[in-house]
C-alpha cells in the first residue's frame, strides 16, 4: 500500500472532556456527492479513536507542504498536540488548522467496524479549500511534493 501515493490529513474532534482531539491519517477518500460524504479510517489503538468514534461532529484537514510539522506531530503521542499549531473551533466545533490546504467539517453519517480500524463516514456540512497552496503528499514512507515541469 505504501506505493500508492496519498495526501495527508488531520482529522480531528472535541472529546468527551470537551478538549481537542486530533490524528493524522491518510486514509481518507470522497464517498458521495449526492448527499457529499467522506469516508476516514481510524486505528482502533489510536489514542483518539475513542473520542472520534462518540463525536457527533469532526473536521478533516487537508495538509499542505509547510504543514510537515504538524502531522509528524499528530502522528505521534505528544500529550499537546494543538499547542504549537494555531487552529480555532469550526462552525460545527471540531478544531479547523489554520493554513490547511482545505477543510471538511461533518457531521458523523456512520461508523463501521473494519478489522483494526473504525471507518468513519463523514457528512459534509461545510468545506473550504485554498487554490493557492499545494498538497503534502506521503509516497514509500516519505513526505512528498509535487514536481511541475
Amino acid at each position: 500500500m505504501g506505493c500508492f501515493a496519498t495526501g495527508v490529513t488531520v482529522v480531528t474532534c472535541i472529546g468527551p472532556d470537551s478538549e481537542p482531539v486530533g490524528l493524522t491519517a491518510n486514509s481518507f477518500t470522497s464517498v458521495s456527492l449526492d448527499p457529499p460524504l467522506l469516508l476516514v479510517c481510524i486505528g482502533k489503538t489510536a489514542a483518539s479513536a475513542a473520542a472520534m468514534v462518540g463525536a457527533s461532529h469532526f473536521a478533516v484537514n487537508v495538509l499542505q507542504t509547510e504543514q510537515q510539522p504538524a502531522s509528524i506531530r499528530f502522528a505521534t503521542r505528544h500529550e499537546d498536540r494543538f499547542g504549537p499549531n494555531d487552529w480555532s473551533p469550526g462552525e460545527y466545533g471540531a478544531p479547523v488548522l489554520d493554513q490547511s490546504l482545505s477543510v471538511f467539517e461533518c457531521e458523523v453519517h456512520a461508523i463501521h467496524d473494519a478489522g483494526d480500524h473504525h471507518m468513519l463516514i463523514g457528512h459534509v456540512l461545510k468545506a473550504r479549500f485554498d487554490a493557492g497552496l499545494d498538497p503534502l503528499l506521503y509516497f514509500r514512507g516519505s513526505y512528498r511534493r509535487l514536481h511541475f515541469d
